[in-house]
């Protein structure tokens, strides 16, 4: 049986990347860029003016002739006389033969004239934003594995791009298994179940940006899974599965999946909760999770082990996991690695998590107000308060 750290290993040898595609910028936030975004020009372009304000020549003067006007976007004025200033706007051209711009707030101004305020003593260059001071045209401003967010499409606009290649968008089934569930809306017997992990991963990964493709129910019979198995596996870059990976007679994942062409990378990691996790690869390409059933392990393995392979499909760059710190003494007995369920606190600039242990795996209800899992090392032992530990955001 695998520990966390080696099916992480497991699955990353069997990744291949996603395919590229060019999109507009618009499409293109919360996607991996998957080429360099170079500096079309020096950053920023001209001594760009930081305030509104006037612009000088720095000298001993402390009154000048307001000679003109700078706005944005206008090309740049000359001084003509150290006894002269030309009120500038921010974002505008530092005027030829400036080298200092005094904000209005240290000014007066009267019958066209600006005299600095006392106590007002300005330095070169002060609020002005050198030409090439944030990067020199052709520099790499954002490198291959970056994910998109606003300050990246920014960047990537700031350097003239209409369009870039990104990772393309995986396509993602999602597949629970079960002759006991039953849809949220329709009537429920009792002895059955509502069908909720489908749910909860379906919003988990549209959160991570990768909504599913396809949400199906399947029962709990061979041939059923094996077909439909066959048909998804040929569609999508990804399986999810939830449910039939234990060891009951019912369990029939693992042996369609085989009967499919899938071959196992492992099954069982030596965790709790989600210890009978399998992972497999199609050799096509496709991969498949099989997640246990019960809903806390679903959505532990989903965040443990699915998204940051989703990530790495993209090729994101990797990330280091948070740490946060063990707000209390938690005892876990078993010799295995413990995912357990805490809210997050923060005091003087530490990050707390608060213990909130489930009843079992399938006490789905305790996760309300959670925040995510912090990951243990095996037991047995009573992990101390103050203890640094990886965190994993729901």
């Amino acid at each position: 049986m695998l520990t966390p750290a080696q099916a992480d290993a497991a699955i990353a040898a069997a990744l291949v990347p996603l395919g590229v595609e060019v999109l507009p910028l618009s499409a293109c936030a919360g996607r991996v860029l998957r080429q360099p975004v170079n500096a079309e020009r020096d950053v920023p372009p001209f001594d760009r003016v930081a305030m509104d304000g006037i612009a000088i020549a720095h000298g001993p003067r402390r009154e000048f002739r307001v000679a003109g006007m700078q706005p944005a976007g206008a090309p740049a004025l000359a001084l003509g006389s150290p006894a002269d200033c030309i009120e500038v706007m921010t974002g505008a051209v530092l005027p030829a033969g400036c080298d200092t711009v005094v904000p209005f707030e240290r000014l007066r101004l009267a019958d066209g004239r600006a005299a600095l305020e006392p106590g007002c003593e300005p330095q070169p260059w002060q609020n002005v934003h050198r030409r090439g001071s944030d990067a020199r045209a052709g520099a790499t401003l954002l490198a291959p594995g970056a994910r998109l967010a606003a300050p990246e499409i920014a960047i990537a606009a700031s350097a003239g791009l209409a369009e870039i290649a990104v990772s393309r968008q995986p396509r993602i089934a999602v597949i629970s298994t079960g002759d006991e569930l039953v849809d949220p809306g329709e009537p429920v017997l009792a002895h059955q179940l509502r069908r909720s992990n489908s749910y909860g991963l379906g919003a988990a990964l549209a959160l991570a940006g990768c909504a599913p493709a396809t949400d199906l129910h399947l029962p709990d019979r061979e041939d059923v899974l094996r077909d439909a198995f066959a048909r998804e596996l040929a569609g999508h870059d990804l399986l999810v599965l939830s449910g039939g990976v234990s060891a009951g007679r019912h369990d029939f994942v693992p042996a369609a999946l085989a009967a499919c062409g899938v071959r196992r990378v492992f099954h069982q990691v030596s965790q709790r909760p989600g210890r009978p996790l399998w992972f497999g690869a199609h050799p096509d390409g496709a991969l498949v999770f099989a997640l246990p059933g019960n809903p806390v392990a679903v959505l532990v393995c989903l965040a443990r082990y699915v998204l940051p392979a989703l990530a790495a499909l993209a090729g994101a760059l990797p990330a280091a996991q948070p740490r946060a710190t063990l707000a209390q003494p938690f005892e876990f007995r078993p010799p295995l690695s413990c995912f357990l369920p805490v809210s997050l606190e923060y005091d003087q600039g530490r990050t707390l998590a608060r213990p909130r242990p489930t009843g079992g795996s399938g006490d789905l209800v305790s996760l309300a107000g959670t925040d995510g899992f912090v990951e243990l090392p095996p037991g047995p032992a009573t992990h101390p308060a103050g203890l640094a530990v990886t965190y994993f955001h729901w």
